[in-house]
């Protein structure tokens, strides 16, 4: 029998597709699922025939987008205005709309922010699954991430992993002050004291699904407990419309008479609001280099002004119908991206700019697949000077169809995650 299951995820689409590939393989099992999230992704999910429930905090506390996405990705200063100002203070409305959702459901999954969702899964005695996208937010000291703010912590990982277990107690006790509200809320609803929402309590002790693939990390032994390691879940957003298509395959034709592969840019669905000059320097680095260009760049392209005719620029594109015609993927390594350009088998130049993404491009570039650009640091020339070995080595190319073809015999993720969630429920 079909149970109702509650998925809450946060954050930008690379936080929610994953979520909508495990909502679809869920439905495909007979189980409903309702995607708890913010109110701006209502049509997204309604076009995907996924059920939506809006959960506070929402966009309209952010004032303008483009200046929420600046202080969120400023650092550590930014980790503390999503934490403390945007969850932490409405944690409370966030609470009030989870319970709700959840009167009828049969489990819980939760986002490492969704700091509501334990108390509602404890509360209503419901099972409760925790999940985390990326390596960076397992938090290991055998294994140590690459900490945005921190990078310094680089320099002692000979030292073992007694470093690492200082960093990350004094970075809980640092922050033990923004989980005040949350720590009220526990008091009021008679439930007892917890760990850090944060660090350790973000993990259910009864399942943690790790929604990345082995290529990316392998499993520690200072993993939180019954961690199930599933793969990629891919969702790669609506189709692409017929018109779109015929632009793209004019394009990608035109290169293929010459056999000139585009480069790929794009920077997701946030740091693409605070591109500044990123598009201006990927387009003269591409003219720098002879090569064409696709720009996704989130914008209608009349915006962008006049553009090269060997340059082309969409507001969206699916990933998936891009990047494995790319020379070259450029993008910012956010979890959600990577997945796609990971399984696209192309050379990838990675641009950084905040939270995971330093740990992520990191990974990657160990896999002998990317070079890395942070980018605070780019600008045409340095685009340029990057993307050339890129182009030239083969070995880059080589590598990047191996690790895809990896991909490609990995378990299905989806599936993988509803077998342990399946599981749980028994």
């Amino acid at each position: 029998m079909g149970k109702r299951i509650l998925l809450a995820p946060f954050g930008s689409l690379g936080d929610l597709h994953p979520y909508m590939a495990l909502a679809h393989a869920l439905q495909r099992r007979g189980h409903t699922p309702v995607i708890a999230t913010f109110s701006t992704y209502r049509d997204t999910l309604r076009d995907a025939d996924i059920e939506f429930a809006a959960i506070r905090p929402d966009a309209d506390i952010f004032g303008s987008m483009e200046s929420a996405i600046r202080r969120i990705f400023a650092g550590r200063r930014g980790v503390e205005y999503l934490v403390r100002d945007l969850f932490m203070a409405h944690i409370a409305a966030s609470y009030e709309d989870l319970n709700r959702v959840a009167a009828g459901c049969d489990l819980i999954v939760t986002h490492p922010i969704g700091y509501a969702g334990p108390l509602v899964a404890q509360k209503r005695g419901l099972p409760w699954a925790s999940s985390v996208l990326a390596p960076l937010s397992l938090l290991s000291c055998i294994a140590p991430p690459i900490i945005d703010g921190a990078s310094f912590l680089r320099y002692v990982r000979a030292l073992g992993v007694t470093p690492y277990r200082w960093a990350f107690a004094l970075a809980k006790r640092a922050t033990a002050h923004w989980e005040k509200p949350l720590r009220a809320l526990r008091d009021e609803l008679q439930l007892p004291p917890a760990p850090s929402a944060m660090f350790e309590g973000q993990f259910s002790p009864q399942l943690n699904l790790a929604l990345f693939s082995p290529q990316l990390a392998t499993a520690q032994a200072d993993w939180p407990v019954n961690t199930v390691m599933c793969g990629f879940p891919r969702y790669d957003g609506k189709p692409l419309a017929a018109d779109g298509q015929a632009v793209l395959q004019r394009f990608l034709d035109a290169g293929a008479n010459t056999g000139e592969a585009p480069l790929v840019f794009g920077l997701g669905s946030s740091a693409v609001l605070i591109a500044g000059d990123f598009w201006r320097h990927a387009i003269a680095a591409s003219q720098a280099l002879g090569r064409r260009a696709i720009l996704l760049c989130g914008v209608p392209p009349a915006q962008l002004g006049a553009l090269p005719p060997t340059v082309q620029a969409f507001e969206y594109l699916p990933y998936s119908a891009v990047f494995p015609h790319a020379a070259a993927v450029i993008h910012q390594a956010g979890i959600g991206t990577l997945a796609q350009a990971l399984a696209a088998g192309r050379p990838q130049l990675i641009v950084p700019v905040a939270f995971d993404q330093p740990d992520n491009a990191q990974r990657t570039q160990a896999l002998g697949v990317a070079r890395v650009l942070p980018f605070k640091k780019v600008t045409a020339r340095r685009l340029a000077d990057a993307l050339q070995p890129l182009l030239e080595d083969r070995a880059y190319a080589t590598r990047a169809a191996t690790v895809a073809a990896a991909l490609a015999q990995e378990e299905d993720a989806s599936g993988k995650a509803c077998d342990a969630l399946e599981r749980l429920l028994r």
